[in-house]
């Protein structure tokens, strides 16, 4: 697909289904928010649907937003690059051809839906929906702006991760002429932090691990951590960053339990380690400096793996 056909294809759809990834970002949300804004405001039926609830931190995304009632005929899925990423909840859109549109930005999308645009050069799935509505001459408002500024800013880490480029600069200097609060959006989306947000960064960053001499950082955050902390899942955006914070690390490795034996890794890298590779031995994926998989076994299993694996490539035999 091209923007051309994408045009033509929102032009006759109706009745739309968006579809945003399970742990939702401001990237999915965003875009998701945005398209649907859109639709509305075409006359078209469309609603935003997540296999989580809406996460309280991303409110202004949704604010004034109600579900629609009708009777599904299109559906898209926005910044998701696998059908796995879609959750327990939406596993009915898992089935083959049940995806009509994807629109994504990651290097590792499955090419699942029966068209599907990805620009993996892109910083944002937003910044896809930004270039895409322009092309239209569509209608932005104050509601899509904020939207699109918000998934841009939350994907490139407020504008300081290597896939921010300078058409991701342009995306948002041309939104901020909405008068978008984007300030607030900032301090919310990187400055303020819950109590628990902050007891749990105490607990991972005091039991962080260092491997190769201190290439590598593992960090691990337990369900009992999450819950002694009492931490609401949608605060846990950012936090596999830390690792990289630490000088001399050129790997940070966040381990998440999911349930017993089912752990989520999310990688970052810096120039000199592709995470998309790493983790794409495991099923997972995504971008170069960023990505994501899941492994099953107990902790110290899932760390033994984590462990060999990474050794090959800091030339540890």
């Amino acid at each position: 697909m091209d923007f051309s056909k994408i045009k033509s294809f929102l032009e006759s759809c109706d009745n739309v289904t968006i579809l945003t990834h399970k742990s939702p970002d401001g990237d999915t949300l965003g875009a998701g928010f945005a398209l649907c804004r859109y639709l509305r405001l075409q006359g078209k039926k469309a609603n935003v649907v997540n296999s989580d609830e809406f996460p309280e931190r991303y409110a202004f995304l949704y604010e004034g937003y109600e579900p629609m009632k009708f009777v599904e005929k299109t559906v898209i899925a926005v910044d998701i690059a696998d059908t796995k990423l879609l959750g327990h909840n939406l596993e009915e859109y898992e089935k083959e051809g049940k995806i009509d549109l994807c629109i994504d930005h990651h290097v590792s999308n499955k090419y699942y839906a029966k068209y599907t645009y990805v620009n993996a050069s892109a910083s944002a799935a937003c910044q896809i929906m930004y270039e895409l509505f322009r092309f239209m001459d569509a209608e932005i408002d104050r509601i899509i702006a904020r939207c699109l500024y918000t998934g841009i800013a939350t994907d490139t880490g407020c504008f300081k991760y290597e896939n921010t480029t300078s058409a991701a600069h342009i995306a948002v200097s041309e939104l901020m002429k909405y008068n978008i609060d984007y300030a607030t959006i900032n301090r919310k989306m990187f400055d303020v932090k819950s109590r628990a947000r902050i007891k749990i960064e105490q607990a991972v960053t005091n039991d962080m691990e260092f491997l190769f001499d201190g290439k590598c950082a593992v960090m691990i955050i337990t369900t009992q951590m999450m819950e002694e902390s009492g931490i609401e899942p949608a605060e846990f955006e950012g936090l596999a960053s830390i690792p990289l914070q630490v000088e001399g690390v050129e790997m940070g490795i966040t381990v998440k339990q999911r349930h017993e034996n089912v752990y989520k890794l999310s990688v970052r890298t810096t120039e000199t380690i592709d995470a998309s590779k790493f983790c794409q031995q495991f099923g997972g994926g995504g971008h170069i400096r960023a990505a994501g998989c899941e492994l099953n076994g107990t902790l110290d299993e899932v760390k033994k793996i984590i462990e060999d694996n990474a050794s090959k490539l800091f030339g540890v035999k």
